[in-house]
């Protein structure tokens, strides 16, 4: 054998053991090439995972407190309205005895002095007259406001406290009066009524006079023999 092919031989040689060794070290770098690839699709996934683990709970907690705000304001508007409702309550009570308390001082501030008074005696007026008397008495009290004009009308305000006050101060029983007659008495502001029991043993004739805010204030009383409607 000559040296030139002992040569070629050996050249050959190197040459095969060099591409042996590259190739063996491309195969390492694809083996660590792929093992890094593996390890990011893995722990990618595993994180992406945690994320959405992790941003569900802030999603539910949104959720709940969103839930919790509106619960609130539902309590907070129905505590408003249970407060509206007896404030509400509580206001129409206070009118209500306001109304009372007036209604009661207004017939109290009547009935309480008339029925007490003292009586001056009077010269009557003509023959049908027993005798005749007036006194300080006070008005009897009335449930009307504002601007009065009288209404004759039976079963009006006016009548029912016109026969109050006459009854007071002529001592007559108001359930059992008979009320003969109740007229102007010179204007707008006055009037008569003639009264008297059942069986017309005790007739009378009051002339009362209106007091805005304080109603009827009897003015003087006639005791008659008979009764005579003019």
């Amino acid at each position: 054998m000559s040296d030139f092919d002992r040569v070629s031989r050996v050249d050959k040689f190197e040459k095969r053991r060099k591409n042996t060794k590259s190739i063996s070290i491309l195969l390492v770098v694809g083996a660590v090439l792929l093992i890094i690839l593996l390890g990011f699709w893995l722990f990618g996934d595993d994180e992406d995972a945690a994320k959405d683990d992790s941003q569900e709970p802030n999603a539910q907690t949104e959720a709940d407190e969103k839930a919790s705000e509106a619960e609130d304001g539902e309590n907070e508007d129905q505590f408003t309205r249970i407060e509206e409702n007896d404030d509400k309550d509580k206001s129409s009570e206070k009118e209500l005895e306001t109304n009372e308390k007036q209604s009661s001082n207004k017939e109290q501030s009547g009935s309480e002095g008339n029925a007490a008074v003292e009586t001056e005696q009077v010269e009557p007026s003509n023959d049908n007259v027993v005798k005749a008397y007036t006194a300080d008495w006070k008005p009897i009290g009335t449930e009307q406001e504002g601007p009065h004009t009288t209404n004759y009308d039976e079963g009006s305000q006016d009548r029912k406290e016109i026969a109050t006050a006459a009854a007071e101060v002529t001592g007559l029983d108001e359930s059992s009066m008979v009320t003969h007659w109740v007229g102007n008495g010179g204007d707008q502001q006055r009037v008569e009524a003639t009264i008297s029991n059942k069986d017309n043993s005790q007739i009378y004739r009051v002339y009362l006079t209106w007091v805005d805010e304080q109603g009827w204030k009897p003015t003087k009383v006639e005791q008659l023999k008979q009764v005579i409607i003019n």
